[in-house]
């Protein structure tokens, strides 16, 4: 720990505000750039579920209760996962170590970042819940509330974790993407996001069982439902929030260490 950050850490709140909106300017600024990255997860929308309502057997609106969430839950985890190349860029830039010398907490460079995400997945999945409305898909309104806070926990532990691969690897842009989208992919497939994995091997289904993004999914699709009864839902949230702690410790930890 730096002798700075024990400086300003009865500031640590505020540091983490000031933060926090310096983040969402571009972003009230650039509103396009939201609606922009709809882009994939309307994509998977508009031309996937067709072939699930087709190869199902079910009705549009069955089909859309089960794969509405899960492209929700698509969008934290390529909008979250990807979050750290702005950071990358801050350090490429030099933007980074200016903002390391600021009379800021160092944990709150991290958590305000982290908080940032909140706003474009509660966003994002309200106008993609919305597309969907006229074409069948029902979200139960207490459960789309509570549904929309645990998108956005496990999206605050995803930012952090981005966050902290932008700073192990540093200026080396290639090794940031390499990692990310070895670990994004087998996330996305082991979690029954787009196909059920119940016909899946035995192997694929033991490591989906462990699987964090997995249970996120299935909460999702139980809370839109109005089905609060489910153990989904529990196992939904211990994933997300232990993914936002995890995130936010190692995130904070490699921000302090930050040169």
């Amino acid at each position: 720990m730096t002798s700075s950050d024990t400086l300003v850490r009865p500031n640590v709140a505020r540091d983490t505000y000031d933060v926090l909106i310096r983040e969402l300017r571009p972003v009230v600024r650039d509103p396009f750039s939201l609606i922009f990255s709809l882009l994939q997860p309307l994509v998977f929308l508009g031309l996937f579920a067709p072939l699930l309502i087709g190869g199902s057997g079910q009705s549009a609106s069955e089909t859309l209760q089960w794969f509405v969430p899960g492209v929700l839950v698509m969008i934290v985890l390529f909008g979250t996962g990807a979050t750290g190349s702005n950071l990358q860029y801050e350090m490429m830039t030099g933007s980074h170590e200016r903002t390391l010398v600021a009379p800021l907490s160092r944990s709150s460079l991290l958590i305000g970042r982290a908080l940032k995400e909140i706003a474009p997945i509660v966003l994002q999945a309200v106008i993609i819940v919305l597309i969907a409305w006229p074409f069948g898909f029902i979200a139960h309104v207490g459960g789309l509330l509570i549904g929309l806070a645990l998108l956005a926990v496990f999206g605050v532990g995803l930012g952090s974790l981005s966050y902290t691969l932008a700073l192990a690897t540093k200026q080396h842009e290639w090794l940031f993407w390499g990692v990310q989208q070895a670990l994004i992919f087998p996330l996305l497939i082991l979690s029954g996001m787009l196909l059920p994995l119940d016909s899946g091997p035995g192997w694929m289904r033991a490591v989906a069982s462990v699987n964090p993004v997995n249970w996120v999914v299935q909460a999702e699709r139980a809370l839109f439902s109005g089905d609060f009864s489910q153990s989904a839902v529990l196992w939904g949230w211990v994933s997300a929030i232990a993914v936002a702690v995890v995130g936010l410790l190692v995130g904070v930890r490699a921000m302090r260490r930050s040169s």
